[in-house]
């Protein structure tokens, strides 16, 4: 849907990471970033918080249910996180072990 159901344009290039919904269904997390890394988060994020009331019935009528959640979408930081503890693990320097002798 948000690649081509929605006349905003900031919002083409969205990759969704993980959806949760709390336990009455009345909200909707939608975690996401820039496709390939590459896009103002700003702007999308503006963009994704402008069409999500427009996506609300379409997500519900998708689902089957009758009380669409309302959707906020927040940017990801879990990859970036997990990428930067890659490059300190890759920066540790392990002196070789011992021989005994």
């Amino acid at each position: 849907m948000l690649r081509e159901g929605v006349p905003d344009p900031r919002v083409g290039n969205v990759s969704v990471i993980g959806v949760s919904v709390n336990d009455d269904l009345s909200v909707a997390i939608i975690r996401w970033l820039p496709f390939g890394g590459i896009g103002n988060r700003v702007a999308i994020a503006e963009g994704l918080k402008s069409v999500a009331p427009m996506l609300r019935g379409p997500v519900g009528r998708a689902l089957g249910i009758r009380h669409s959640p309302e959707l906020r979408f927040e940017l990801d930081k879990n990859v970036e996180y997990a990428a930067h503890i890659d490059d300190l693990f890759a920066r540790l320097v392990v002196p070789p072990p011992e021989e005994s002798g």
